[in-house]
């Protein structure tokens, strides 16, 4: 696709992107307003209907209070004028007195082995009548019956008097009635006194709201019903009650007391019903009911009591303006679009015709034509292009003329150093990360044995399996940022003999500072190894005479005591107690000195396990706190780090910290402290200190400390420390003797830890 073409396809789908924001900004605009508008109506809907259901029930209560009164005044003039015993009455007399009375009929209740019954009538219907099954209608009955005030919170009281709520009459299913019920216990019976209240309580309630709801619904087009709901009896079976064999639905147990549930839900819309009602907030859903998709809201309102009035209005006819006024968006975006498309393709046809130009130049350019030039007498950008392309051009053709030069010494200067590399006496080879040679010099050839076709693409052959993970641990060393310099170790030839080589590891690394190779530097030492063994071995003579002439001295002392004993037998034919002791005294100290020797000089077959330092410290302060407290010293441990496991030999370790204690509590004449502690320094050694408040040692003694039979305490040979020094080495570990005069000395022990051994974890030792 040419540039003119992308510059006017990049146009376009800006201008794209900028009118689909647009719309989607429009949209949502448009839909929050929507959803504001539907909200405005719901709420104006809700305030009309409870406006409405105050009114009608402000009505309603007084027309209950009314005929309440109405009706106790009835009850009372009738028991002024009937006689106080029922049998002294006749069905006749409550005719005439209920015409008088202009009510609608009279009846008198009495209470029956518990039981309210209906005895005597104005209309024969509701004679033998018994509120057994009344509920609450039978509470208040034997209310009044015990001269105590009705406390049901359904119907009206007055004093010795209670009216229920209108309701349909048993005695006739189709009349809706109001009822009241009077007894102050100068009468054997209750007097009933009933009003027919059918033509005004359907106009109250029913009509009334109803009529309410139908101008509403005439109003809004997108409305389809509104919904009065009774949250005690919403979503549960209806009570149905049979009135003189007729199915009668009570008015005051309805689900639904006005407005119509056509558009229905019932099972989730029972769960919304109580949620509302429980946390006064108004709740909407979405549902399909009847072949429309149904947007229903319920708001909780209180009138004489907790109503919930659920709004639905047809969803897609509330969304359907505003995907007209999407479609009319989208479309005119569309026509936009497809002009900007056409013009701007003639706008970058004309603004490219400058880069054209230099196009043209730099192709030359590529073709090795530096002195190609373009003119262009245009101010803007590409006008500075094409004086940058016309300076970089002449910079090429000067900087090329520099790079021949400079190639010419790089050629002189590569063949130096792979002279220099070829002619040294030092064996160099290179490997990559993946330890494959890719490349050795001549020396190699010459110690080794093997030429560069034998070992270029494969791994190192020169090195002995037991020195494998020890070189590989070096190469692991150089990777991760570290040296290699002078390293001793030992490497197989071609033939297979061992040489002994000093390697000196470094690594190659690219422009970016990262490491893409390794090279060693490797010198044959076999003879300077042979000459330094034979200058040890001449040092050890030396070294084994010195012990010897010790060993001699300190042997001879016992044995002259021993033979003047013997001589002194052969005389005298018999040998005192006292001089057998000091026999058998000194030969104890004869053995010693060579038991001693013996460990000093016999070579130790070493079999290290796992050791935790602080554990074995902890069971040598056990060990030795008795033989403490009889010096008056208390053993102190301080763990100051977390101290790692290592290699080593936990007899040797432990002989050596029963020695430094030993030595520690003999000199601290006064007690105190011998402070014991542990920490790990940088990962790499375990230090351990021995810290007492002895008299301390001089610098003078300090010098000598490990000379064999050299001692400052009384019976010493001095073979004790050097014992210790030996096995802290076979630890490759190291000894060290700090000490003032007065304050006591410190004997501090390091002990490595290994990079890579038995006793770490396997995740550590790279073991996937």
């Amino acid at each position: 696709m040419s540039i003119k073409a992308k510059l006017s396809f990049s146009i376009s789908m800006i201008v794209a992107i900028i009118l689909l924001l647009n719309i989607a900004s429009s949209y949502m605009s448009s839909k929050v307003n929507q959803e504001n508008t539907y909200e405005r109506q719901m709420q104006a809907i809700a305030k009309q209907i409870v406006v409405t259901l105050e009114t009608l029930e402000k009505n309603r209560n007084t027309m209950d209070i009314e005929l309440g009164i109405k009706l106790r005044l009835a009850a009372m003039v009738a028991q002024e004028k009937l006689n106080p015993d029922i049998e002294q009455v006749t069905d006749a007399q409550l005719v005439a007195l209920r015409d008088e009375l202009g009510i609608d009929d009279l009846t008198l209740w009495q209470r029956i082995n518990g039981e309210v019954i209906s005895v005597k009538s104005s209309n024969p219907d509701e004679l033998g009548l018994s509120s057994k099954s009344w509920d609450y209608w039978n509470t208040a009955f034997h209310q009044l019956f015990n001269l105590k005030k009705v406390d049901i919170k359904q119907g009206q009281t007055l004093q010795n008097f209670w009216t229920g709520p209108i309701n349909y009459a048993v005695s006739d299913p189709t009349l809706i009635n109001k009822w009241g019920y009077y007894y102050d216990g100068s009468t054997n019976y209750m007097i009933n006194t009933i009003i027919n209240t059918d033509k005004n309580f359907k106009y109250d309630l029913v009509n009334g709201t109803n009529d309410v709801i139908r101008k509403l619904i005439n109003q809004q087009p997108a409305l389809l019903e509104i919904t009065g709901i009774d949250p005690q009896y919403f979503g549960t079976a209806p009570i149905i009650k049979m009135k003189k064999g007729v199915p009668v639905h009570n008015l005051d147990v309805r689900a639904i007391p006005f407005g119509t549930y056509t558009y229905k839900n019932t099972a989730e819309e029972t769960a919304i019903v109580q949620e509302v009602v429980t946390t006064g907030q108004t709740i909407t859903n979405s549902h399909s009911s009847n072949g429309k998709q149904v947007l229903r809201s319920f708001i909780p309102i209180i009138a004489d009591k907790h109503y919930v009035i659920s709004v639905a209005f047809d969803e897609q006819a509330l969304h359907e303006p505003l995907k007209r006024q999407l479609f009319a968006h989208i479309l005119i975006s569309l026509v936009l679009v497809m002009i900007t498309l056409i013009s701007s393709y003639f706008i970058a046809g004309y603004m490219i015709r400058s880069l054209n130009q230099i196009l043209i130049t730099v192709n030359a350019i590529a073709t090795g034509n530096f002195k190609a030039t373009t003119v262009i007498h245009n101010n803007d950008e590409l006008g500075l292009l094409a004086t940058r392309i016309n300076t970089m051009g002449a910079n090429l053709n000067k900087y090329t003329t520099q790079l021949k030069d400079t190639a010419n010494e790089l050629q002189s200067t590569k063949q130096y150093l792979e002279s220099f590399v070829n002619h040294t006496s030092d064996a160099i080879h290179v490997i990559d990360l993946q330890g494959r040679i890719i490349q050795v010099n001549n020396a190699f050839e010459a110690i080794y044995g093997w030429r560069r076709d034998e070992v270029i693409g494969h791994p190192l052959p020169t090195v002995p399996e037991e020195y494998r993970t020890a070189y590989e641990d070096l190469i692991h060393k150089v990777i991760t940022g570290g040296s290699v310099t002078d390293h001793e170790t030992t490497r197989f030839t071609k033939t297979g003999d061992s040489i002994e080589i000093s390697i000196t590891i470094s690594a190659i690394r690219n422009e970016h500072d990262a490491i893409i190779a390794i090279a060693s530097i490797s010198r044959n030492i076999t003879s300077r190894k042979q000459a330094e063994e034979m200058i040890r071995r001449s040092e050890k003579l030396s070294v084994v005479g010195q012990l010897a002439a010790g060993v001699a001295h300190e042997v001879r002392n016992p044995l002259t005591t021993l033979r003047g004993f013997v001589q002194h037998y052969q005389r005298t034919g018999s040998l005192s107690p006292v001089i057998l002791d000091l026999m058998l005294s000194e030969l104890d100290q004869i053995n010693m000195i060579v038991s001693e020797f013996l460990v000093l000089a016999k070579p130790q077959a070493i079999r290290q396990d796992c050791l935790k330092i602080n554990e074995l410290v902890g069971d040598i302060v056990m060990l030795m706190d008795s033989e403490a407290k009889l010096y008056n010293v208390e053993l102190v441990v301080r763990k100051l780090t977390d101290i790692p496991t290592i290699p080593g030999v936990a007899s040797q370790l432990k002989q050596v910290f029963v020695n430094v204690i030993k030595n520690g509590l003999e000199a601290m004449e006064d007690g105190g402290e011998l402070i014991i502690e542990l920490k790990s320094f940088d990962d790499h050694e375990i230090i351990i200190c021995f810290i007492d408040q002895g008299k301390g040692i001089s610098e003078d003694d300090l010098k000598r400390i490990g000379e064999p039979f050299y001692s400052k305490k009384e019976g010493g040979n001095g073979l004790g420390v050097m014992i210790c020094q030996q096995i802290i080495a076979i630890h490759l570990g190291s000894m060290h003797y700090y000490s003032k005069i007065g304050e006591g000395t410190c004997v501090e022990i390091r002990l490595p830890i290994p990079e890579k051994s038995i006793c770490l974890p396997l995740e550590e030792k790279g073991v996937q």
